[in-house]
């Protein structure tokens, strides 16, 4: 939680919006918490089965409600200029795996990283490079996903992208 709240406090001192899920909890909610307690601006986007959970952030600077999981992942590709996966479960590994296609597929160019906060991401990171010793994901795409120890390592990273 604590590397969520600094990657969303660095975001908005670096006058960076935020596009989440939406969500109340976890650390979605520590990233747009770090943010906005910061002065940042954090979009939302969460489809109404989640509203109806109660699982909704109704704080953030902006909240949009959609019908499904489809809608939201393209408005939130739609709205990103990157997407960072911090520690999370299979929605979140859902998320990144279709950002890499994605990438793969050049329908974005755009970076994807993963936050990899106490090693969380290392399973995932094996099993993409098992995927390339075994022909089923390519070197090149493989190398394209940026890995992270910190916020700090993270930003540094994406603001070189961004200049």
């Amino acid at each position: 939680m604590d590397h969520a709240r600094l990657l969303g406090q660095l975001c908005a001192e670096a006058g960076w919006g935020l596009v989440t899920g939406g969500g109340g909890q976890g650390l979605m909610l520590g990233v747009a918490e770090g943010a906005l307690r910061h002065g940042g601006h954090v979009e939302g986007v969460i489809p109404h089965s989640m509203v109806l959970r109660e699982w909704a952030h109704n704080s953030l600077t902006d909240l949009h409600v959609v019908e499904t999981m489809h809608q939201r992942k393209q408005r939130m590709h739609d709205r990103c200029d990157a997407f960072v996966a911090l520690p999370g479960g299979v929605g979140t590994l859902d998320e990144i795996c279709e950002a890499l296609a994605w990438q793969k597929l050049e329908i974005h160019k755009k970076p994807v990283a993963v936050l990899n906060t106490l090693g969380f991401y290392e399973s995932f990171l094996k099993l993409l490079d098992h995927s390339v010793e075994t022909g089923f994901y390519n070197a090149l795409d493989r190398e394209r996903l940026w890995v992270a120890e910190t916020p700090q390592e993270l930003m540094a990273r994406l603001t070189e992208f961004t200049s």
